[in-house]
């Protein structure tokens, strides 16, 4: 039996002890909580980085190995989706208003703050945004990418060059206006 409660989740999630979950929150929580700073309000950010992190340990045994962080992006795209369906208004893939110094200035932060950018983006479907900020931000290429996407390497190769070609008309016709 391989369904979700089936003796071999039961089995797998034993096999993932404690020191296995210490390990995967010192590597991936940053990553998770900054994934948040920069697409939910600063408030929230904490709680929605523990709820990612509770749903690693709950489905420990989904977790792919040598994937775990895109499978942890995945998760939090699904937390974000379901904490927006319940009505807390979340700015679009916006940075932060007062960065407090928590993280180095990212270039891709700097980017994202320039108007003529975050108009373009604007102009992006949430998916096209969601893509590229997956790229862009959290460094996410072929395999990760496809991971946390969902789908396979050639569709996720195919969804970013497409979210690309997309967010170069955007920025020409915001340039050329």
């Amino acid at each position: 039996m391989t369904d979700h409660d089936g003796p071999a989740t039961v089995a797998g999630a034993a096999a993932r002890s404690d020191a296995w979950f210490e390990e995967l929150f010192a590597a991936h929580a940053g990553a998770v909580h900054r994934y948040f700073l920069r697409r939910a309000p600063r408030d929230d950010v904490d709680d929605l980085t523990a709820d990612v992190l509770a749903t690693a340990w709950r489905r420990r045994a989904d977790v792919p190995d040598g994937h775990e962080l895109p499978w942890l992006y995945r998760t939090a795209g699904f937390v974000l989706a379901n904490h927006r369906r319940k009505g807390r208004p979340i700015p679009v893939e916006a940075l932060p208003d007062d960065v407090d110094g928590e993280y180095a200035a990212d270039p891709a932060d700097l980017v994202v703050a320039d108007t003529q950018v975050t108009e373009a983006l604007a102009a992006l479907s949430v998916r096209d945004r969601h893509v590229l900020m997956l790229h862009a931000w959290e460094g996410l290429d072929g395999e990760e990418l496809a991971a946390a996407l969902g789908i396979g390497r050639g569709g996720a190769a195919a969804a970013l060059s497409r979210a690309r070609a997309r967010l170069r008309t955007a920025w020409d016709e915001r340039v050329s206006a």
